[in-house]
C-alpha cells in the first residue's frame, strides 16, 4: 500500500492473509445476513407507511453491504490458492456499474455517488471481480465520512511515465494526520487497524483491498486532503488499443 500527501508517499509492507477464525465467522454470518435481507425485502412489498418503507430499505441495503464484506473475507482467504485471470479492462465501465449499484444506498443516507467523466477511454490490466471489490469497498467506506448533501466522487487518472492507471474514491470526511498514517503503515502488515480520526472504520476493508490489489500486481494508497481523503488503487495500464 502506498500512502501519500497529495500524491507523494512511501510503500506499506505486504499484508498477511486473513486468519482462519475471521473467515469462519464470515461464513457463519452469511446465512443470518441473507435472512435479514430476504425478510426486509418481503416486508417492503406489504402494506406499510412510507416511513416504514424507508427504514426497511435501509435495513436491506445495510445487510447487502455486510454481505459484501463477508464475501470479501472469504475471497481474501483463497488468494494464495486461486488463480485470478488478469485481462484488459475498461475501468470507466466498472466505475459506472458501481455508481449504479450503490446509488440507492447513498440516497438512503442522504448522500450522492458520482463519477468524474473522462474524454479519452483507457484500459488497465486487472481481474474484474477483484477490482470491483476494491472500489466498492472504498465507496462503502466513503459513505460514512462524507457530509450529508455532498457527493463521493470516483475518478480515473493515467500516469504515462510510470505506466499505471489510478482509480480513486474521494470523500469529504475527517482529515487524516501524517502521524496517524505512519502508524497505520507500520501495523497494516499484520492485522486490520482502526483509523482514529474515523472511529467507524476498523481498517479491515483497507487490509482486504490491499490484498486484492497485490494479487493483481498493484497497490492501494491514499491522498490526504484538508477536507477528507482519496483512497485509490494503482494498476498497470494495458498496452492493448481500446476499441471504444
Amino acid at each position: 500500500m502506498k500512502v501519500s500527501n497529495e500524491g507523494i508517499g512511501a510503500d506499506v509492507p505486504d499484508a498477511t492473509p486473513v486468519v482462519t477464525p475471521v473467515v469462519a465467522a464470515a461464513h457463519e454470518l452469511k446465512s443470518p445476513l441473507s435472512l435479514v435481507r430476504q425478510l426486509s425485502l418481503h416486508l417492503e412489498q406489504g402494506a406499510i407507511t412510507d416511513a416504514q418503507r424507508r427504514v426497511l430499505r435501509q435495513i436491506t441495503l445495510t445487510s447487502e453491504r455486510a454481505l459484501r464484506l463477508t464475501t470479501d473475507l472469504t475471497k481474501a482467504a483463497r488468494l494464495e490458492d486461486a488463480l485470478f485471470e488478469l485481462e484488459p479492462i475498461n475501468p470507466e465501465q466498472i466505475c459506472r456499474d458501481i455508481v449504479h449499484e450503490l446509488t440507492p444506498l447513498f440516497e438512503a443516507h442522504g448522500r450522492r455517488l458520482d463519477m468524474a467523466k473522462r474524454s479519452h477511454p483507457l484500459l488497465l490490466v486487472a481481474n474484474r471481480d477483484l477490482l470491483r471489490r476494491i472500489l466498492t469497498n472504498f465507496s462503502d467506506n466513503a459513505l460514512h465520512y462524507t457530509q450529508p448533501g455532498t457527493a463521493v466522487r470516483m475518478q480515473i487518472q493515467a500516469f504515462q511515465k510510470s505506466g499505471v492507471v489510478r482509480i480513486g474514491v474521494r470523500d469529504f470526511g475527517p482529515a487524516l494526520s501524517t502521524d496517524m498514517w505512519r502508524a497505520l503503515q507500520d501495523k497494516l502488515a499484520t492485522a486490520p487497524q482502526a483509523i482514529h480520526a474515523r472511529p467507524q472504520s476498523s481498517g479491515l476493508g483497507l487490509l482486504l483491498a490491499s490484498q486484492f490489489a497485490e494479487a493483481m500486481h498493484g497497490r492501494v494508497g491514499v491522498t490526504r486532503h484538508r477536507d477528507g481523503a482519496t483512497f485509490y488503487v494503482e494498476l498497470q495500464a494495458s498496452r492493448q488499443l481500446s476499441l471504444l
